[in-house]
This record gives C-alpha cells, structure tokens and sequence, in this order.
C-alpha cells in the first residue's frame, strides 16, 4: 500500500502524489503490456508539496484500493489529475477548499486550447480528464475535505457518437485461416485469434490468462469442448465465457504442440500465451500476429484485437442474440455500452431493407 505522504518540503514533478507515492495496489492481475517509455524532454520545475497534492494522492488510493480500480485507469487518473494539479498551482490554489468552479471551467478551456502549457486535447481525452476531476471533487466534498463541490455542474465535453468498426464473418475468417498451424509460433497465433473471436475478450485480458484459467474438457467428455474460460476484466471482475468449438480446437492443438515447445525456452511461468522465448506474450506481439494475418488474408481494412472485440458482438447481435446476454459476455458494467452494437445492426438492417422492399425507394 502507498505510504501517506509527510512533510518533505519540495517534490520534483508535476504531482507530489506522483513522485511520493508509490501507485496504490489494484487487485488486478499483472499482464505483460508496453515497457514503461523513459521521460523525454525537460523536467518540470521543483513545487513546494501542497494540501492539494495530499488531498489528489488519498483519492488516488481510495480508488485503486477501496474502488479496486484498473490500473490502466488509475495510471489515466494519475497523468490528469497531475495536469489538474499544475493548473491549480498556476492559479495560486493551495488548498482544496480554495478551488472555485472558475477554476474549474478554466481548465476545461485550457484542455482544449493547451492554454496551460499542455498539449490541447481531442473531445474523447478532455472528456475522461474531467470525468477525472469531477471524481476528485465529489470525493472531496463527500469527505469534508472541501464544503462544496464546485465542479458538481461542470460537464466534460460530448463527443459525438462513434460506432464500433466491426467486419464481415467471412472477412473474419479469412483472417483466421490465414494464421499458420505448422510451427509452434504458427498454433501460438491461431489459438490467440480464435479466441479473441470466439470470447470477445480484451486483448489484456487475453494476454493476461493463465493455463489454469481455461477448462477445455468437461468432466465426462474427453473431446474439446464445451469450454469455459475466466476473463478478469477492468476492476479485476471476474466473468465465465464459453468458448466455441473453433476456439477450443485451436486451444488444445497449441497446448498440445505449441506450447511445450515454447514453454521449454523460458523459465516457467503459468501464461496462456507465450512469447518464442518463454514468456508471457505482449499486447503489442497479439497486434502484430494480427497485423500479419490480415495482411495475408488480404483485408485491406484497419484492423486491431478489439476489431475482432466488436465483430464478436456484432455478429452475435445479428444472430439475434440478446443485448443483455452480449453485455455479459463482453462484461460491460452498463447494457448502454452495450446497446451501441445495436446501431451498427439497426444500419445493416436498414440497408437489406432499402434494397428488398418493393417500396422502400422511388
């Protein structure tokens, strides 16, 4: 657990939270993802450590440890609120309950236009920084720490609507197919598509499995299949998903002939998916064995791990599966993030409409 920040007088950086804290524990399972990037450019200037800075860094625990928030998330809240805390100190505050909603609205404008010497953000980033800052002060205020909140009717900006990009089911299949099964890599690939397909998983909940979290084999079957498999996805929620028979095909031959191979190169560790020399494998190797498959399934269309996240629920929908049920298995704390696939097949819809009907035009 971090450590509650003391008195030091000064802290390099843009956050005392940041420098003086270790990042709070999140019940999150570690996952191989992006090396950390060493700091380019100059440092900021040395700030004196401010009630604010402490104030930051106790929501900042309360979320990762009371809130089990993601740690992808809580490192998005860390970067925001240290850009908050900068805007602040620019503006002579120093305590909490010295922060006026002019403040506030000043950052928002300053998110945009990049007034306060940070880079102007998109719609999509502003709005999640003041999703962060709207958290922080209605923390505050629940706490006592500050006696309003003025930041309570400040809203982020509206993006505007932007549908998931999902492809064909032939398109992808050919993507599927065009994965190799003659080498271990070659099983290693088919078995990480396929069940990206299969799952609707995230890719870092993919690469994040462990052997033990996935049962191919039923008590009295010995072919593959029905499968199950545990996904822990953002706040480290837990949820079951079966697995296709495609999927669980693909599984069995890599853990048969893949894996072992594979695994004999490393130092053991209990990782689904491995890298050629043993270890866990990335999200940025799952986007290149994607990246690479599509090539040569000549799909010339933009298409990422979460490409197959939306084709899985597309596909599903248009089956006429139920939202609610695509909503659990995609694990989406809300139907309405779900109910965004629903548009996508209202269009598709739309569109057969359009052509069949007698009098649909003219």
């Amino acid at each position: 657990m971090a450590e509650p920040l003391t008195a030091e007088p000064q802290v390099a950086g843009p956050l005392a939270a940041e420098a003086l804290a270790a990042e709070a524990p999140v019940a999150e399972r570690p996952v191989a993802g992006p090396p950390a990037q060493a700091a380019t450019g100059a440092q900021p200037p040395v700030r004196p450590l401010t009630a604010i800075d402490r104030a930051i860094t106790d929501y900042l625990q309360h979320m990762g440890v009371e809130r089990g928030l993601a740690a992808n998330t809580l490192s998005a809240y860390r970067r925001d609120l240290a850009r908050y805390a900068r805007h602040l100190d620019g503006a002579g505050r120093r305590r909490p309950e010295d922060i006026t909603r002019h403040d506030v609205t000043g950052f928002v404008q300053a998110l945009s236009d990049g007034s306060d010497g940070g880079s102007a953000l998109g719609i999509r980033s502003a709005a999640r920084t003041v999703v962060a800052v709207r958290g922080l002060h209605k923390f505050w205020a629940l706490e006592g720490v500050t006696p309003t909140d003025p930041a309570s009717d400040v809203h982020p900006p509206m993006p505007g609507k932007r549908l998931p990009k999902a492809i064909s089911v032939d398109e992808v299949t050919r993507i599927l197919e065009a994965a190799g099964t003659d080498t271990a890599t070659g099983l290693r690939d088919r078995a990480l598509l396929e069940f990206l397909y299969s799952t609707g998983a995230r890719i870092s909940e993919a690469v994040g499995l462990d052997v033990d979290d996935i049962s191919l084999h039923t008590p009295d079957q010995g072919e593959p299949g029905p499968a199950i498999v545990r996904l822990f996805g953002k706040g480290s929620k837990e949820r079951l998903v079966p697995l296709g028979s495609f999927g669980a095909r693909a599984l069995d031959a890599y853990l048969v002939r893949g894996r072992p191979l594979l695994a004999a190169k490393g130092k053991g560790t209990p990782a689904l998916f491995l890298n050629a020399r043993g270890g866990r494998i990335s999200r940025q190797s799952a986007w290149t064995i994607l990246k690479t498959a599509a090539e040569k399934a000549n799909i010339t269309k933009d298409v990422s791990p979460h490409t197959l996240r939306h084709s899985f629920a597309t596909h599903l929908l248009e089956g006429g599966a139920d939202v609610r049920v695509v909503q659990e298995l995609l694990g989406h704390a809300s139907v309405t993030t779900t109910q965004v696939y629903t548009l996508v097949t209202a269009d598709t819809l739309r569109e057969i409409y359009a052509a069949a009907h007698p009098r649909a035009l003219g």
